[in-house]
């Protein structure tokens, strides 16, 4: 076990390295100058060269790419992702106002997904067939046909329609306001939750009904054994690798791939944050960002693959 977890972790750094070069090479090579932004307009011809050239040096844009690229690695070590091209502030100071959000928009959106998914999908897989299976198909099916951004959009309308309520415009930490907090963050949290709940029953139904079919499950019903323990113990538990690799790559993605919900709630989060950065080409803040989502990922499959082991006792990491 700690053999492998080394070799786990050892893989980290090139996997991140190759991350942090490719976003690099990218940015550099995407249309645009954020000189040009700053100065005013995005046309050369309207801005004058000195002003430009002066711009370029105190971003630091005059050096050479690698020069550029060896300060970028220097900063990785000390966690130091510089300053942001557009504001000037540091960008790790930018990103902790915004992450928090992120986080736990995540976390409770997961965290509502399992709780529907996985007694609906292993309900869905006990009563094949019934009643009750196609009313779990339809309402996932639902979630899957119908956009996360269009659901908040519906939310947002009944609310203001029949309740005269808006979402706030600052978000409020729950260890400052745990109600307005919870004001702010209910309604995206259910829109996301309800969206990825879909895909995780789906997968949880289908992971089960074919534990379901196995020979030993055969035998634990000629031995008499009641169906919640057959459902529960012995079957849903052999069921969960695959639900738990879905699960955990939707939380990664969860903490920077949701701009369009992070809109339409007015939630300033790690999504809209990327894609303002991006709009402005600021190459610090899209950089840093793009490092973090991707370590989020590198890190949620390490954990995912050390939780195997837990349950399916099968799986030996040496």
């Amino acid at each position: 076990m700690r053999i492998y977890l080394a070799k786990r972790i050892l893989l980290i750094v090139p996997t991140m390295l190759g991350v942090a070069s490719l976003v690099f090479v990218i940015m550099r090579v995407i249309p645009g100058d954020v000189a040009l932004l700053i100065l005013g307009g995005d046309q050369a011809g309207n801005i004058d060269r000195e002003q430009l050239t002066a711009m370029h040096r105190q971003l630091g844009l005059d050096q050479p790419w690698l020069v550029q690229y060896g300060t970028w690695l220097w900063g990785l070590l000390r966690f130091d992702f510089g300053n942001s091209l557009w504001t000037g502030q540091p960008v790790v100071q930018e990103l902790l106002i915004r992450l928090p959000l992120s986080l736990e928009l995540a976390f409770l959106a997961t965290g509502v997904s399992v709780l529907i998914a996985i007694p609906l999908g292993m309900l869905a897989a006990a009563r094949q067939d019934t009643w009750v299976d196609y009313v779990v198909r339809v309402v996932s099916i639902g979630g899957l046909a119908i956009p996360s951004f269009w659901v908040g959009i519906l939310v947002i309308l009944l609310l203001v329609i029949y309740f005269g309520w808006g979402p706030p415009l600052e978000f409020t930490p729950p260890w400052v306001d745990p109600w307005a907090n919870f004001q702010q963050m209910v309604w995206p949290v259910i829109t996301v939750g309800y969206r990825y709940a879909a895909v995780t029953t789906r997968m949880t139904r289908s992971t089960v009904l074919e534990v379901l079919r196995e020979d030993y499950i055969r035998t634990a019903w000629a031995k008499g054994l009641a169906e919640r323990v057959i459902v529960i113990r012995h079957a849903l538990k052999n069921a969960m690798l695959p639900v738990i690799t879905l699960i955990g790559t939707e939380f990664a993605f969860l903490i920077g791939g949701l701009v369009v919900t992070e809109t339409v709630f007015t939630l300033n989060g790690v999504g809209r944050f990327v894609v303002d950065a991006v709009a402005h080409r600021d190459y610090p803040v899209v950089q840093a960002l793009v490092f973090v989502i991707a370590l989020g990922f590198v890190i949620v499959n390490l954990l995912i693959d050390l939780t195997y082991a837990w349950f399916d006792p099968r799986i030996r990491y040496r």
